[in-house]
């Protein structure tokens, strides 16, 4: 048995934590740079307000002052994201944190599990203030599925059963109800089942979940795909996907930005490729990693149809596998002075690292510089620093010192305080 705990239009649920005047109105979180929507409140899509909708339209179109647009303030969220799944874990004994607003829940020999997933809600609710869908099923994809019949039928009466709204548990309900609401369910509500894979199931005549639980698992697998083949399994109650309380590691690391404005200097490229590539060896050290290879890329914007094109990219190898960010910035710092060219407008820029492979194996040479445990102390020690005192509080001397004044930095022209992340940005209560 599953349990899938997901935060109702998640960044804006955090938003209206610390900012309660912004219930009940039409509110979107922005992308990087402002750029597009990526969370809506519900007031938000009644507008018909889409996800990835880009800002400039949803200005021209409304009325003034009948949207609220916020940067993104993903601090925050992350922050508030894991307050979230530890009040979540106390739901049942494994958890698998799915993203940053969703977690899978092992609940099997939980007793009353829709009591305590009542319970739960509440508790998270109550003590950090997102409201959250519950959905409890046999398999991951009927949790997913019944977490998607809690929301809809709690935001929109009349779609679902009303005793279904906010906890829905599939299981408890008797053969012919869930046939019911499986039939009641399109078809691209299934998790796995994008747009596409949509209309080719609907062109052979499967529109609801219900037809495509009662399909033949072979047949899934001859007209579509063994990952089909798996959905129809875990519809029909037969669990193909278990729960992963360790994350796997990444098989790629990468820190991409969107500049705010075009960057035509060298100087400015370096500082913002230093940034990513100090983002991601700290990522890299995380998941205790070493990275084979970095990747520097750079190009222009092609919307801007005025400028003149320009992208390229290069791999810089590393003389030995390492995590030491001031190698990882080296290594990206000589690409992009290779790569780039006076005379364009630079609108994007972004480090990858490569060919990861486990920390704990090593390749032995003659150490020509530094010995590698003082580097690797040293790192250990700057990401403690920073850890405590904000992100770089201690970095590498080529990212600069201007901080938000640097000429690359995005647009966040509506981002809200680190409520909780920084001391000097805490809410105050007065009496």
């Amino acid at each position: 048995m599953y349990a899938l705990v997901d935060g109702n239009n998640f960044y804006v649920s955090c938003e209206r934590v610390f900012r309660p005047s912004l219930m009940g109105r039409p509110v979107v979180v922005l992308s990087n740079n402002d750029g597009c929507a990526i969370a809506r409140s519900n007031e938000a899509k009644a507008l018909g307000i889409r996800m990835g909708t880009p800002w400039f339209e949803v200005r021209d179109k409304l009325a003034p002052g009948s949207v609220v647009a916020l940067s993104a303030n993903f601090g925050l969220y992350g922050d508030m994201s894991n307050r979230m799944m530890s009040l979540a874990a106390g739901l049942g004994p494994e958890q698998e944190i799915y993203s940053i607003d969703e977690s899978f829940i092992g609940v099997a020999g939980v007793r009353d599990v829709t009591a305590r997933a009542f319970q739960v809600r509440e508790r998270i609710l109550q003590w950090i203030g997102i409201p959250c869908g519950i959905g409890i099923a046999p398999t991951k994809t009927l949790a997913k599925l019944a977490n998607h019949i809690a929301k809809t039928a709690d935001r929109s009466p009349g779609t679902y059963a009303p005793d279904l709204g906010r906890v829905c548990n599939l299981a408890a309900l008797p053969a012919s109800d869930l046939d019911t609401v499986l039939a009641a369910t399109a078809v691209d509500k299934v998790w796995g089942i994008g747009p596409r894979l949509s209309q080719q199931l609907n062109g052979a005549g499967i529109v609801n979940t219900l037809q495509l639980a009662q399909m033949d698992p072979a047949v899934a697998r001859r007209g579509w795909s063994v990952t089909v083949e798996r959905t129809v399994r875990e519809l029909q109650g037969t669990s193909c996907a278990a729960l992963e309380e360790v994350a796997p590691r990444k098989k790629e690391i990468a820190s991409t930005r969107s500049f705010g404005r075009p960057v035509t200097s060298l100087d400015d490229l370096l500082e913002a490729v230093t940034e990513f590539a100090s983002r991601a060896a700290v990522k890299l050290r995380s998941q205790d990693s070493h990275a084979g290879q970095v990747l520097t890329f750079v190009h222009t914007s092609p919307f801007r149809r005025q400028d003149k094109q320009y992208s390229r990219s290069i791999v810089v190898p590393l003389r030995r596998p390492t995590a030491d960010t001031s190698l990882i910035v080296r290594a990206a710092v000589m690409g992009m002075r290779d790569i780039f060219r006076q005379g364009y407008n630079m609108s994007k820029a972004g480090v990858m690292l490569l060919d990861l492979q486990d920390a704990s194996i090593e390749q032995h040479e003659l150490d020509l510089g530094v010995a590698q445990e003082n580097r690797t102390k040293l790192m250990a020690a700057m990401d403690t620093i920073n850890d405590k005192h904000g992100r770089g509080t201690v970095a590498v001397a080529s990212a600069g010192t201007a901080g938000p004044r640097r000429r690359w930095v995005m647009k966040q022209q509506w981002k809200t305080p680190d409520y909780t992340t920084s001391w000097e940005q805490l809410p105050l209560a007065r009496a």
